[in-house]
């Protein structure tokens, strides 16, 4: 028996699957498409690899959009409990995607006791470090290690993402090496998301979620900027999807309980 979480990021689907344990038994990300039915059901038939599965939970941006689920929950939610599955003991999570920056302070269980969020300017998430690579033309999966290797990482001051990549475009002409723009984009994001954390009261370990999370540059820049414990799981990016499946399998054990009395 299989349970699926389906995360339909703006960038990235993502789907994990896992079973009456709830032990990861599969997992598939694809670029997200106009087509978020057809995305979610790519994602997963690759996860499953024609294994049948009892009950699908979606969510992120797309959750609405898939006819086959069986339950939608708030990638909010979802990201909470992923984040709480794979470290039981962290009560912070930063979840930095594609579009913004959460911070938010769990309750016991994993579940959502405070959030504070950036959605209003780019400049706090990944769609900004994606655009900043494009210019830089570097790959973005390139980003944080050449992140690592700066010498003298720039300051990125401005709060506004137009403003940013202004910066970002003089510290070019001036002939500054890209790592050291690169760093300081990190650096950037890394601002933004302690003042988010502050928000909900940080004052312990904290568990960073969401794909930015893949770029080790950002993961320094962070644990540097907190002076604290970051937990960042083997797949970061894979974390709401994982919460998805395990909140999944909790509503189905009670349904079939229920069905069973």
């Amino acid at each position: 028996m299989l349970i699926a979480g389906i995360d339909i990021g703006s960038g990235t689907t993502k789907c994990v699957l896992v079973d009456e344990h709830g032990t990861v038994q599969g997992r598939a990300a694809v670029k997200t498409k106009a087509n978020f039915e057809k995305v979610a059901r790519e994602v997963l038939d690759e996860a499953s690899s024609g294994r049948e599965v009892a009950y699908t939970a979606t969510t992120g941006l797309g959750r609405y959009a898939v006819s086959f689920r069986d339950i939608q929950i708030t990638d909010l939610t979802c990201g909470a409990r992923g984040a709480a599955t794979l470290f039981p003991s962290t009560k912070y999570v930063l979840d930095i995607g594609a579009q913004c920056s959460r911070a938010i302070k769990l309750r016991d269980g994993g579940k959502v006791k405070e959030f504070h969020m950036n959605e209003k300017c780019a400049a706090g998430s990944g769609g900004f470090l994606e655009r900043a690579a494009k210019y830089l033309e570097v790959s973005v999966a390139d980003v944080g290690a050449m992140s690592l290797d700066a010498t003298q990482p720039q300051t990125i001051s401005s709060v506004c993402a137009v403003l940013a990549e202004t910066e970002i475009i003089n510290h070019v002409s001036e002939g500054v090496a890209v790592e050291n723009i690169l760093r300081g984009i990190h650096n950037s994001l890394a601002d933004r998301a302690l003042l988010l954390l502050k928000r909900v009261g940080l004052d312990d370990e904290v568990t960073l979620i969401g794909g930015v999370a893949l770029q080790q540059g950002m993961v320094v820049a962070l644990r540097e900027k907190l002076g604290l414990t970051v937990h960042v799981p083997a797949e970061p990016h894979l974390t709401a999807a994982l919460g998805a499946a395990v909140l999944g399998l909790q509503r189905y054990r009670k349904l079939t309980t229920a069905a069973a009395a």
